[in-house]
Formats: structure tokens, C-alpha cells, sequence
């Protein structure tokens, strides 16, 4: 199992250049489970996550790791215990799985320790726990979007953090391999204790694997809790501008977002959506959003 850390924010306020995107934002990640960031496009998930992985610079308030300033941590002390899968990483051409893998090592090297035994060992078990072992002579160039995907989180494994964030780990995947992916980052964290914080832009996706949920909108959280709690028609309307039916899904049991949309809708006096909305439950508070000036990302 891995070691307990605590991460959090406190106030924090980020972007790029004069820009604020994420503006006064707290965050407490549940430790040992699996978090996910939800909100529209542009509304500053991928900033925030950024900024917890210290990518970019606090404008003001403060990411705190164990109550320590992120900043202040010595860079390999911080790789040791943090690990980021970014958007869309791009492996060198032509390198093999194993080599790529084997990058994860680098936090774990000393100057002038040769490969060890120790990092052998880490690179095998991330292959075979993301069930690439048997690629691991092939070029990454050469593996399907699922394949490229389960390397990278073998690195990210590799490393052998204690916290890892993923930006859209599902991106450009087709949905087998986006639950394939999903699968395998809760085995990670049912097996080792893992503490994950994931960007998703799919809502119903998010609801059915995540212990916790935060939403986002103009950058600043609205909502923050399990996702029974939080996923409900006037949050999918608060965060996405939405008008959605909110039921229970019928394979997990978790919350199921149905857009209504304008068109392809039930008229009145047809039969009747199989479940009640899950709105009519009690409803997270919403934080008042005020207007912020800047684009948001």
C-alpha cells in the first residue's frame, strides 16, 4: 500500500500571464481515493490541475502537500510523491515501451547510481499491471490509442508516487478503451491505496467511477462531495447550462445524466422517463458564481 499524504488548496488563484483562471479555489483531495474534476470546456480544470502539479505558478493563495508549500519542495522529493499524466504526452520516435516506461524511474535516480535491480523490478511490474508486458520490445509510435494510453499510465506507475494526476486520460479513446482505462486507474487505487485526482469531461462517466467529485465553473468550485450528492439536474444546469434528467444508472447504480436537448424529446402524455430525477433529492449547495474578466481554460 502507499504511504498517506494529504493535498490541498488553499485560496488559490492561477493562469497564464495577467490572466486568472482559476480564482479562489479549495480543494481538500480525499487521501486513498479517487477524485474526479468535472465542468464545461474552459472553465479551468486542466489550470487547476496544473497548478497542483506545480506546472504552472500560484498567482496567489497556495497548493500544500503534507502542509508544505508545493514550491518549497525540492523537485525529486515532490516526483517522488506526485505524479502527473498530462493532455496528449508525446513519446520520443521510435522509443520502445520499456524505455518509455523506464523514464518513470528518473525521481529515484542518484548521481552516479547505475540502473538498479530496484528499477528493473518497478518497470516490469507497471508493464504487467497495465497488462502491456508483452509490448514491452515494441515502439510506442507503433500501438493503438489504447495500447500508447496503458504505457503511459505504465510510467506514471513506475514512478511510483503516492498521488497521481491525470489530465483526460480518456481523451481520443473509443469507449471500450475508455472503461478499460477507467478500470484500470480503480484497480490501482483499490489495490495500492493510490490517491488519484482525474479531469473528465464526461459526466456520467466521472459519476460511475469517482469516490468524489469537484465541479467547476468559471473557475471557481461550485460544488464538491459524492456524486450522489453532487450530480443533479440543477448542478448539470449550474456547471454545463444544461437542461438534463438526472436517474439512477441501471448498471452502477450511480448518477446517469440524460440531456434533453430540443430535439429526439418524449412529448407529453407518453410513457414516462423509467426513473425519477434525482433532483428531487436534496441538492449540493451551490456557491454563488460572480462574472470574472479572462478567458477561462
Amino acid at each position: 500500500m502507499t504511504a498517506a499524504h494529504t493535498l490541498r488548496t488553499e485560496g488559490l488563484v492561477s493562469g497564464y500571464g495577467r490572466t486568472t483562471i482559476v480564482d479562489g479555489v479549495d480543494l481538500q483531495i480525499p487521501t486513498g481515493k479517487v477524485s474526479v474534476i468535472v465542468g464545461a470546456n474552459a472553465c479551468g480544470k486542466s489550470t487547476l490541475l496544473k497548478t497542483i502539479a506545480r506546472l504552472l505558478p500560484t498567482q496567489s493563495g497556495a497548493v500544500l502537500l503534507d502542509g508544505q508549500a508545493i514550491e518549497r519542495l525540492p523537485t525529486k522529493d515532490l516526483a517522488r510523491t506526485l505524479g502527473l499524466l498530462p493532455q496528449q504526452p508525446v513519446a520520443p520516435e521510435g522509443i520502445a515501451v520499456a524505455d518509455l516506461v523506464g523514464r518513470g524511474r528518473h525521481p529515484h535516480q542518484k548521481m552516479f547510481r547505475s540502473w538498479s535491480a530496484d528499477d528493473d523490478r518497478a518497470v516490469t511490474e507497471a508493464l504487467a499491471a497495465t497488462g502491456v508486458l508483452d509490448l514491452a520490445d515494441r515502439a510506442v509510435d507503433e500501438l493503438s490509442g489504447g495500447q500508447r494510453q496503458r504505457v503511459w499510465i505504465a510510467m506514471a506507475l513506475a514512478q511510483q508516487t503516492d498521488i497521481l494526476l491525470l489530465d483526460e486520460p480518456t481523451t481520443f479513446l473509443d469507449v471500450s478503451h475508455q472503461i478499460e482505462v477507467l478500470d484500470l486507474l480503480t484497480d490501482l487505487n483499490a489495490q495500492r491505496g493510490t490517491t488519484i485526482v482525474m479531469v473528465l469531461h464526461d459526466i456520467n462517466l466521472a459519476a460511475r467511477y469517482a469516490d468524489h467529485l469537484f465541479a467547476l465553473r468559471a473557475g471557481r468550485l461550485v460544488a464538491s462531495g459524492a456524486p450522489r450528492d453532487v450530480v443533479t439536474s440543477a448542478l448539470v444546469r449550474e456547471v454545463f447550462d444544461l437542461d438534463a434528467l438526472v436517474i439512477d444508472d441501471p448498471v452502477s447504480g450511480t448518477p446517469l445524466v440524460l440531456p434533453r436537448g430540443r430535439h429526439r424529446v418524449r412529448q407529453a402524455g407518453t410513457d414516462a422517463a423509467p426513473a425519477a430525477d434525482s433532483s428531487a433529492a436534496a441538492s449540493p449547495a451551490l456557491v454563488p458564481v460572480p462574472s470574472t474578466t479572462g478567458e477561462s481554460r
